[in-house]
């Protein structure tokens, strides 16, 4: 079996360590190129797109895949989209692999909204220091007329124009700790927090540390997987659904 992970996750490299150490077959992980220095997944590697649907339907012919596994970050929408529609040009088996998002617990002063451009609305009524760890990629949502917010910026990679004008980078990567993000709270006299809601352990603990400081958190609700398209939740699940 020759499978195809879309990755750029933790659950991508876990369900490739998995693959190559049974009798599955072949693996190859891809990964979109975005971040300098990827950790790297076993078996094969490609970096770089792939030219929309049809060109990773072209992909999956020419390389023989048997099944496409979508392992990508929660929020890379267009990614899923070119996988479901190159899955449906081709016939191979899709799954997406996507970690269960957070949940509100007691305590928490969350406000959800469903894009960044909602996130930046809603700042300058919850806070003036922001701690804003949605990734260099959105950062552009926050470049307007901001006022006199000021943004703690967290990132894998140096984030690029346009950005917030009051910024401060802080490159960093998971993951985190509490002590950690208690400690990074304290010391940038932070307010409020902006955080997509991409799930998992290795970032939740800024979360726990703004419920313990009474912060309000403003979440970016992640986009919808494609319709009938089937979903694990962890990569011991992905792996299961390969066997059958």
């Amino acid at each position: 079996m020759h499978v195809l992970i879309l990755g750029g996750t933790a659950e991508a490299r876990r369900l490739a360590e998995l693959v190559t150490a049974g009798p599955y077959g072949r693996v190859t992980t891809s990964l979109a190129g975005r971040v300098a220095a990827p950790r790297t997944p076993p078996g094969e590697l490609r970096v770089g797109g792939f030219g929309g649907p049809g060109g990773l339907a072209a992909w999956l012919r020419d390389h023989a895949v048997d099944a496409v596994v979508d392992a990508t970050h929660p929020f890379a929408a267009t990614i899923t989209g070119n996988a479901a529609e190159a899955a449906a040009l081709t016939g191979v088996p899709l799954l997406v692999l996507r970690r269960p998002g957070w949940r509100a617990t007691e305590g928490d002063r969350w406000y959800e909204t469903g894009s960044l451009a909602g996130a930046a609305a809603l700042l300058p009524s919850l806070g003036r220091r922001v701690f804003l760890t949605t990734g260099r990629g959105g950062l552009a949502a926050f470049a307007g007329d901001t006022g006199d917010l000021w943004f703690l910026v967290r990132s894998v990679d140096p984030p690029e124009p346009p950005h917030p004008a009051r910024m401060e980078a802080l490159l960093d990567r998971g993951p985190f700790t509490l002590d950690g993000e208690r400690e990074l709270l304290r010391r940038h006299r932070i307010d409020v927090l902006v955080t997509k809601d991409s799930g998992g352990a290795a970032t939740a603990p800024k979360l726990t540390a703004a419920r313990e400081s009474g912060l309000p958190v403003v979440v970016v609700r992640r986009p919808p997987v494609p319709d009938g398209v089937p979903v694990a939740a962890t990569a011991d699940a992905a792996l299961g659904w390969l066997t059958r």
